[in-house]
């Protein structure tokens, strides 16, 4: 995995317009299973990035991701952490739901990104209702909770 620092970045993408938005509660007891789910509903991921916003606590699951590959560094806002493979993209978005941060998950191809807080929300947003539903029916199907009647602002 490729982390790189990027002044601006959070800004740029918060200006993006998404049509559709919804939002779940993280599970964090059933991590692994919600992780899955959304790239087994997406269908084939050829890499992601995760681009943090805010970090809380040391995001250690993060950090050991990285520093696998390279020496330690802080992770601060505007930081990105890419993947190398699809093989690396459920670890990297287990990674960042488990730490305590506030990111964007983008995957490639990207017909949905992802906005997760440290308050245990996940955003998902797309540009179609289609791709919406492909990544929502799934995870409701499960039986992961959706938060009705809410719209993050960012």
């Amino acid at each position: 995995m490729i982390a790189a620092h990027s002044p601006g970045v959070m800004k740029r993408f918060s200006r993006a317009p998404w049509r559709f938005q919804q939002t779940f509660e993280t599970p964090l007891h059933d991590l692994d299973k919600f992780v899955s789910t959304i790239a087994s509903a997406h269908g084939h991921i050829l890499q992601a990035s995760v681009t943090i916003d805010q970090v809380v606590f040391d995001p250690e699951h993060l950090n050991a991701l990285i520093s696998a590959d390279a020496s330690p560094i802080q992770l601060t806002r505007d930081f990105s952490i890419t993947t190398d493979s699809p093989q690396e993209v459920e670890l990297l978005l287990r990674g960042a739901l488990s730490d305590w941060i506030d990111f964007f998950f983008v995957p490639t191809p990207k017909p949905f990104v992802i906005y997760a807080d440290h308050d245990e929300f996940v955003t998902f947003y797309a540009n179609t209702k289609s791709h919406l539903n492909q990544i929502v029916k799934p995870l409701a199907s499960h039986g992961y909770k959706v938060i009705q009647n809410w719209e993050r602002e960012l």
